[in-house]
């Protein structure tokens, strides 16, 4: 991809997001996630005004982190709990907080670091085997006890549902996320670059589309 091609790219993302989320009458964030997306490049995406850039390896964030220092960091891939140590503190949001044992990990380290981390509890919305993310049965479960933890603020809900998913999978992260909803519990992260305005329409406030913006990635 060209650096013309990503601007682009970036106007026509920007628009389809500005577009949907008229319709729903709720203001949509854009956090561009940059999976093997090279810092020069992410670079550009910031100066066309996408500063809120999402990593799903913890081995990148940290190889680019120095180099995009404009860029404000969430972390929205797989996260092990030996891996904490490099974010709490760091990133302004860590969306994938799948279970309590990592929630405590956390809050573990951001007490040492005396900050309060932000984060988002990750739902597998269909119950597939391949997804990561806690059972949505036992969210309003999860939801309570991460946010009985004193240097963690639970910010919303993140998802990733099945590409061939219904509308109501959508629907029903919607009303559980409207069901918590109230103070600091603002966000709901659903949409990547297949399905972001199909989300927005179904109430998502937050996208995370990669490949619209930054073209096919040769994953590795």
């Amino acid at each position: 991809m060209t650096v013309d091609e990503i601007k682009r790219n970036i106007e026509t993302v920007t628009e389809r997001v500005s577009r949907a989320s008229a319709r729903t009458g709720r203001a949509v964030k854009i956090v561009a996630a940059t999976k093997t997306v090279a810092p020069a490049l992410i670079e550009v995406a910031v100066e066309c005004g996408l500063t809120d850039i999402g990593e799903n390896r913890v081995q990148e964030y940290l190889e680019k982190k120095d180099v995009v220092k404009r860029a404000q960091w969430h972390f929205i891939g797989t996260l092990q709990r030996n891996k904490a140590k490099y974010l709490v503190g760091s990133v302004a949001l860590i969306q994938s907080v799948n279970g309590i044992e990592l929630a405590r990990e956390i809050d573990r380290l951001a007490h040492i670091r005396n900050v309060r981390q932000q984060v988002l509890i990750e739902l597998n919305a269909a119950g597939e085997q391949s997804k990561t993310g806690a059972p949505v049965e036992y969210a309003d479960e999860l939801i309570a006890e991460v946010g009985e933890l004193k240097n963690i603020v639970v910010r919303g809900i993140m998802s990733v549902p099945p590409k061939d998913a219904p509308d109501e999978v959508y629907e029903s992260l919607s009303a559980l996320f409207d069901k918590h909803k109230g103070g600091e519990f603002d966000i709901l992260s659903v949409g990547m670059s297949s399905d972001y305005e199909r989300a927005i329409r179904c109430g998502s406030n937050m996208v995370r589309p990669g490949s619209a913006i930054f073209g096919p990635r040769a994953y590795r």
